[in-house]
């Protein structure tokens, strides 16, 4: 009897609200009333949502900032060229009247896993070896300019030597002119010399130096350092000319890995006798660009 009454009932009730919406006030009284109770209910569903989109939008933001910096790095390390360009550019259309020339190599990103702790070395190691391709001789820049070379490469990994070793040695030009010379390393981090350089050439603090090409070890056209000084001796053939490298060699985390344009795949750098001075360097002898022996030139 309870059962049939309660169906009669709700059959009522539920033809009124139907037809003449008369439980309208009751059910906004009801629904006050279970809010706390549906919150509540709710509650475990919305913080487990939470927590997960949480952490899916922080993974996403590392990988898309990840994403950014390499794309980053990338394009500063091609825009880098254009002053070199410009100035390449001009010369060639007052010789040639030709149009712009478009130079591309392919790189790698690659990023620093040590240090030489040794004070008379400036050796690095990456995170990069011969199963990505890294080869022995391979040019290396950062954002801002060359930093080394690769000089042992190892499966994983790869030991770089940097421009300012005491044993390096790298064929440079003058951008302003053309002038070209070999930047030796001198030990110091922000440190090159200039090798044989005759008293009389057109070298002026403040000027580029950049990459010649000769030899086909480095690239032409990047930017190796910044005249700061230039010491005439009249009592010299000789002028003695420093110049701060352009990369920042002790502050660089992530560095590019360069194949030259004139070769397509990775392949071992030629082993030739070592080069016996700047001047085989400059003539771009084989092993141009190799460390020289110590005190070379």
């Amino acid at each position: 009897m309870r059962l049939i009454l309660l169906i009669v009932l709700s059959v009522v009730l539920m033809t009124m609200d139907h037809r003449l919406a008369q439980m309208a006030h009751v059910r906004s009284a009801l629904s006050l009333v279970l809010a706390p109770i549906q919150y509540l209910v709710n509650f475990p569903v919305v913080a487990g949502r939470w927590f997960t989109e949480g952490l899916s939008t922080r993974r996403d933001l590392i990988a898309e900032n990840a994403n950014l910096k390499a794309g980053q790095l990338l394009l500063r390390a091609q825009v880098q060229k254009l002053e070199a360009l410009e100035s390449e550019n001009r010369r060639l259309r007052e010789l040639l009247h030709s149009g712009s020339r478009i130079m591309s190599e392919r790189v790698l990103i690659a990023e620093l896993l040590a240090v030489d702790a040794d004070p008379f070395t400036h050796q690095i190691v990456l995170n990069k070896g011969s199963r990505d391709g890294a080869f022995k001789g391979q040019p290396l820049l950062d954002s801002q300019g060359v930093m080394g070379q690769v000089v042992e490469v190892g499966p994983i990994t790869s030991r770089a030597l940097l421009i300012t070793d005491a044993s390096h040695a790298i064929p440079v030009q003058v951008n302003r002119n053309g002038i070209r010379a070999v930047a030796l390393g001198t030990g110091a981090i922000d440190r090159l010399e200039l090798a044989h350089v005759p008293d009389t050439a057109d070298i002026r603090p403040g000027d580029l130096l950049i990459t010649s090409g000769l030899g086909g070890r480095f690239p032409p056209g990047y930017p190796v350092g910044t005249v700061v000084e230039v010491t005439h001796d009249p009592g010299q053939a000789y002028a003695l000319i420093t110049a701060r490298p352009s990369a920042r060699l002790d502050r660089s985390r992530e560095v590019l890995l360069v194949w030259p344009r004139t070769q397509t795949a990775p392949v071992e750098a030629e082993t030739g006798p070592e080069p016996e001075g700047p001047e085989q360097l400059e003539s771009g002898a084989d092993g141009a660009g190799e460390p020289v022996p110590e005190g070379g030139g």
